[in-house]
């Protein structure tokens, strides 16, 4: 009996390694797919030995390197930037605020980043080599509201949602507001609003991308941590945890992500709901691997979902943000749907 009980453990241990080799692999090769494919799939599609030459630097100057270069290159590091920053804020957003609902697009957090930036942008054009940092105070606003809120009210889940739709309008409204006023505040307003990354370049991606992986090593060393919060302030507290400290800090950390990848991105939406919803299933509830798995998760999907929005209806471009509603908007319905009144 001990030897049966023995062997089976070990064929527990040999799959379970196995799945996680499978998805691990997986997840990092599609990413990788999918970065590349972006490079030479387009209105102009490129033969991926272009391509490749361009990259190792053998060709700088054709027009196959001009438009890898200067145009999809940007593209593709904006996308995989974006999403992972967004996807891994959601997962702490949600673990925080105990609000699987909870997405940095879905209670203002975007939005409030957005407004920040808007405003920065009117008041001092001089001043926009420092949106990241700007929209990652407006973020930090905007989700330490809704946190208090949460907290002051006992307000149930789906009230915590509602208010921050309300917040999210109320913030758009006043980045309406300030482009009618001032309407060179926003370059490109509507791709700000719905989400894209045209006309993004690499020195404007460097000190937000600096930012995002900073932030994402922060909160990926973090896990513990975040497993811990995620069992209750109470739980946490009886076992040695400074709560209030370590959920303001998460709190840092997600606003970090979220306004770091809405000052080049601009609002997009869904990624911070969906992703870390997918990889909870496949992962498990908290720990690194979940929150590794939606960096991961969010960078693949932010890029196909670019991917597509360039080629569908090529030579015409959809922005990023509108792909984004109409896979993200569907599946946040489901999820409203299996809650029950709200208080699940």
């Amino acid at each position: 009996m001990q030897d049966g009980g023995k062997l089976m453990k070990s064929l527990q241990t040999f799959f379970t390694r196995k799945n996680n080799i499978v998805f691990w692999t997986g997840l990092c090769v599609l990413t990788i797919a999918a970065a590349i494919s972006s490079l030479w799939i387009g209105s102009v599609s490129l033969p991926p030995r272009d391509v490749f030459y361009v990259l190792i630097g053998r060709d700088t100057t054709s027009t196959a390197a001009r438009i890898v270069l200067y145009t999809r290159l940007p593209r593709v590091c904006a996308a995989l930037l974006a999403g992972a920053a967004l996807s891994a804020a959601g997962a702490v957003i949600q673990t925080v605020l105990n609000n699987p609902l909870a997405s940095p697009g879905i209670i203002g957090v975007n939005s409030s980043a957005g407004l920040a930036v808007a405003c920065v942008c009117a008041i001092a054009p001089s001043a926009q080599r420092f949106t990241p940092f700007v929209a990652f105070a407006g973020a930090f606003a905007g989700v330490l509201f809704v946190m208090v809120l949460a907290e002051k009210t006992g307000a149930s889940r789906m009230t915590v949602v509602l208010a921050g739709v309300a917040i999210s309008n109320l913030f758009s409204a006043g980045i309406d507001g300030i482009v009618t006023v001032v309407p060179e505040a926003l370059t490109g307003v509507t791709d700000f609003r719905i989400g894209g990354f045209t006309g993004v370049t690499l020195a404007q991606l460097r000190p937000a991308g600096f930012l995002i992986l900073i932030s994402l090593v922060v909160v990926l060393s973090m896990s513990q941590q975040l497993d811990i919060l995620a069992l209750g302030s109470d739980t946490a507290a009886s076992l040695g945890l400074s709560v209030k400290p370590v959920r303001f800090l998460f709190l840092l950390l997600a606003a970090a992500l979220a306004g770091a990848a809405v000052s080049f991105s601009g609002l997009l939406s869904f990624v911070g709901l969906v992703v870390p919803h997918i990889m909870r299933r496949l992962k498990g509830e908290t720990g690194f691997a979940f929150l590794l798995a939606s960096a991961l998760g969010g960078a693949f999907f932010v890029t196909v979902c670019d991917l597509l929005a360039r080629v569908l209806f090529a030579p015409f471009e959809l922005p990023v943000g509108i792909v984004l509603a109409f896979s993200g908007a569907p599946f946040f319905l489901w999820i409203l749907l299996k809650q029950k009144g709200g208080h699940a």
